[in-house]
Parts: structure tokens; sequence; C-alpha cells
């Protein structure tokens, strides 16, 4: 089974979501990177771009497939990973580390309770497969 820390919560478009205080640090799951193969290229957003939950916010290119990937969260970015400019693969190596995206100041702290558990991502994750 993938890689799912128990401290963070999830979407269904394998987004991965860790919330300090207002502030909720973005990224995609081990099983979406899995599934996209190698990261060549993030393109992300910048500094106070906002956005609504599940809109795009940016792409990530793999030797696969383009793929967008949504924020799970409303609210305005704060920090990007500008690391992954000259590192696109740390999302593969480390998708809940250095491969974080975005850092967005949310609209609505309480709004990451209502996306999945590790638990309920895991067995999500059992329906996709």
């Amino acid at each position: 089974m993938s890689n799912i820390p128990e401290n963070l919560r999830y979407s269904k478009d394998h987004e991965w979501v860790k919330v300090d205080g207002e502030t909720a640090t973005i990224g995609i799951t081990d099983y979406a990177q899995n599934s996209l193969g190698d990261v060549v290229y993030v393109d992300m957003p910048r500094v106070g771009d906002a956005f609504e939950t599940h809109e795009a916010f940016g792409s990530v290119e793999s030797v696969k497939a383009v793929s967008e990937i949504f924020t799970p969260l409303a609210g305005e970015v704060s920090e990007v990973n500008s690391g992954l400019n000259d590192t696109p693969e740390s999302v593969n190596s480390d998708p809940y580390g250095t491969g974080w995206m975005i850092k967005i100041k949310m609209k609505n702290p309480g709004e990451a309770d209502a996306m999945l558990s590790a638990v309920e991502y895991e067995e999500y994750l059992t329906t996709v497969s």
C-alpha cells in the first residue's frame, strides 16, 4: 500500500494537506506521484494567487503525462516551493517532505476537517486501484 502519513488530510484527487494554524501546505500523495511516474516539471502559481476549493493551481509533468493539481482548500498562496524548479523529482522521492508544492492562507480553516483522514484515504484507494 502507499505511504499515507497519519498527520495529514487527503483529497480524492490525491492531494495532501498539512494544517498549521491558518496555513495549509499542499502536495500530491505518494499514490499520485507513483501513478504519474518520473516527474520532470512542476508548473506552480505565484504568491498572492487566490484559489477556490477544487480549483486547478498548477500541473505536474511526468514522462507519462501532464496532470493538473487541484487545491483541496480555498485560500491565497503564501509560499511556493521554488526548489521544485531545480529538482522536480523530489515530488517522487519525498512527496510529503521536500516535494511539497504550495502553502496557502486558508479562507476557511475548518475546511480541512472535511477532508479524508489517512484511514479514509487508504480505504478510498482500494476503490480506485
